[in-house]
């Protein structure tokens, strides 16, 4: 059931809220202008069955403001409140959705396995900080070979600046960014490019400021805990209307602003026994509502558990999601180039964890766990590749670092095209933090803006606690000050200098292979060889499996080493040329040491920290 303020075109308006604990339900009109008048008299909403709230009026039109108050409380925005135009304690405005004029009916979407993602932070991709402004980037993404954007949550968060997973209105686009019409434009833009764009929801927790959601319902409850507080009540009394109220938000980022996808944030935080797991009903209604639109939408799921239910058919007893974050992956590439021990670092950092990682996708599938002191995780070597997405860093990698650094602040720049290839050469999804493309030099640090000094006060004191460990004080900018934003901001002028270039146009002819490749661009373990010795990993792939997929083979070796690996290519019989030398001149490197044809029985030598891959020549 669609809850908020639904227009019906004309000045009819519904209002529908839940709220079953509510003896009354008014609605006010306020004269922004003059706070004490209202614009039409104060109203009240008529119970309906099962805890929802119902009003009828023909004297609305779309841009009116609201609040609603329960029994003789304070009056508070809408929970399902479309827009807020003057932040999170400020009225709800009733929006007409079907002003929009959408310019992507031939749009078909993409494969969820044939998808490059980018992830994106509306707040710091450009110097403006908009949903607009991303649109001018678009033709730099689909240059690079991006197809896909992933955006970090955008629904209404306090103040201006935040992660946005502090959101406490999850039907509304923020308003600094821009609102619902900047989010359609770029959806429809982005389209019109060949770009699908996935949007972040959290569906674990509300942020703490603004959050009015417990006045009106039982949204929450005090049976589990979250990091965050109190859980999301999934699976208790008028649990129903709970649930229906997270469905149709999902429902309605697809219906609304034709959004491509969902990642649906540490799902691990959402507690439900009930018989059918809320993710699993999500991801039916998903199923549906994509069959009745002729296109598929998907789900990416974080989660922290390594339990491949997650993924698996609901008609094999499992959640259904079509992928999930892989964190072992970039757990195992970031404990060999860093040498580290802290945090998970201690249960990662040998070479044959990666090639575990390449085989199954989760390296601890029931294995004993140093940092969580107990066996972990559950064998996923039976799920496609193309279920995982894989990545070298994203938001929290780089953001829960004590000074937000980026990856190529923190290993040398061999050592980050190598960490590059060996995510694009895997058989996963991969995906990309924002301005990791051309190694941007300005980090992403955690930061929020928040009108209450108490709640400030404990973020700032949080974020200190969080690394006292690695008595790193001086690195932990205050999450609060406006200069921390901005510090955060990526810095396109990059693109004019190197080794920035460089790094971008290596990145580019990765992603160029990963596409060209029928080895590296279908998905799939079928035809797949690992081998490790030392510091090396060998990797073969062939393209097997499908008829309109010509045939193809590649060999490829990773050097995690500090010294030159000296090695054959270990396969079959044939001709193979080089394809990609991270080593090469043409990249910044040291130069390649690596011949440009070889035979199985060839000694190479492979660059300290660096890779090379080949392709066969000599097929058909």
């Amino acid at each position: 059931m669609q809850v908020g303020a639904l227009w019906q075109g004309g000045k009819a308006c519904l209002f529908r809220v839940f709220a079953p604990q509510a003896k009354r339900l008014r609605i006010r009109f306020p004269d922004l202008g003059r706070p004490e008048r209202e614009l039409r008299p104060q109203r009240e909403l008529r119970p309906r069955p099962r805890g929802y709230w119902e009003l009828a009026c023909q004297d609305i039109q779309p841009g009116t403001n609201y609040l609603l108050s329960v029994g003789d409380g304070e009056f508070r925005p809408d929970p399902a409140s479309r827009y807020q135009p003057f932040g999170v304690h400020g009225p709800s405005q009733v929006w007409d959705h079907g002003a929009f004029a959408w310019s992507d009916s031939a749009w078909t979407g993409i494969a969820l396995e044939d998808a490059i993602l980018y992830e994106i932070h509306a707040g710091t991709f450009t110097p403006a900080g908009t949903l607009d402004a991303i649109i001018p980037k678009l033709e730099h993404l689909a240059y690079l070979g991006i197809n896909a954007i992933e955006l970090m949550p955008v629904n209404q968060f306090p103040g201006e600046r935040n992660w946005g997973y502090d959101g406490a209105y999850l039907f509304a686009v923020q308003n600094s960014y821009g609102g619902p019409e900047a989010l359609k434009r770029l959806v429809d833009a982005s389209h019109a490019r060949g770009i699908a764009v996935v949007l972040d929801v959290v569906y674990n927790h509300l942020g703490p400021e603004g959050n009015y959601l417990a006045e009106f319902g039982p949204y929450f409850t005090d049976h589990y805990k979250t990091p965050w507080g109190r859980a999301v009540n999934l699976d208790g009394k008028q649990s129903d209307q709970v649930r229906d109220f997270f469905f149709e938000n999902a429902l309605y980022w697809l219906r609304e602003f034709h959004i491509d996808g969902l990642r649906l944030d540490a799902i691990h935080q959402m507690y439900d026994t009930s018989a059918t797991h809320f993710l699993a009903e999500l991801e039916e209604r998903v199923e549906g509502f994509s069959a009745r639109h002729g296109r598929r939408r998907f789900l990416i799921a974080e989660c922290d558990l390594n339990d491949p239910c997650v993924i698996t058919g609901r008609d094999a007893g499992g959640f259904g999601m079509q992928a999930q974050w892989l964190d072992d992956f970039q757990h195992c590439v970031d404990a060999l180039l860093r040498k580290e021990t802290s945090g998970y670092r201690l249960d990662f950092g040998r070479p044959d964890q990666l090639a575990k990682a390449f085989r199954e996708g989760f390296v601890y599938s029931g294995e004993y766990c140093a940092s969580r002191e107990k066996r972990f995780g559950a064998s996923s070597a039976l799920r496609p590749p193309k279920q995982f997405v894989a990545f070298m860093q994203n938001h929290d990698q780089v953001g829960n670092r004590p000074g937000g650094e980026r990856f190529n602040a923190v290993v040398g720049p061999e050592a980050y095209k190598l960490a590059a290839g060996t995510l694009f050469l895997s058989p996963y999804v991969p995906l990309l933090f924002m301005g990791e493309e051309y190694a941007e030099a300005r980090p992403f640090q955690f930061f929020g803006d928040y009108g209450d000094p108490q709640l400030s006060e404990a973020v700032r004191k949080g974020r200190r606690e969080e690394f006292a460990h690695l008595h790193a004080d001086e690195q932990v900018a205050d999450p609060i000050a406006p200069g921390t934003f901005e510090d955060c901001k990526l810095d396109w002028t990059s693109l004019d200098r190197e080794p920035h270039r460089t790094v971008l146009r290596f990145y580019r002819r990765l992603i160029g292979l990963r596409k060209g490749l029928p080895a590296l661009s279908h998905l799939h373990r079928v035809g797949m060889e690992m081998d490790v010795s030392g510091s090396c990993i060998f990797l073969r792939r062939r393209s097997i499996g499908r008829d309109d997929v010509p045939a193809g083979e590649i060999a490829a070796i990773f050097n995690y080493g500090m010294e030159v690996a000296r090695c054959a290519l270990r396969t079959q019989e044939g001709k193979w040329e080089l394809a990609l030398d991270s080593a090469d001149a043409e990249w910044g490197g040291p130069g390649s040491r690596a011949p440009r044809t070889a035979r199985p029985e060839d000694h190479l030598e492979i660059a300290p920290h660096s890779f090379v891959l080949y392709r066969r020549t000599d097929e058909g």
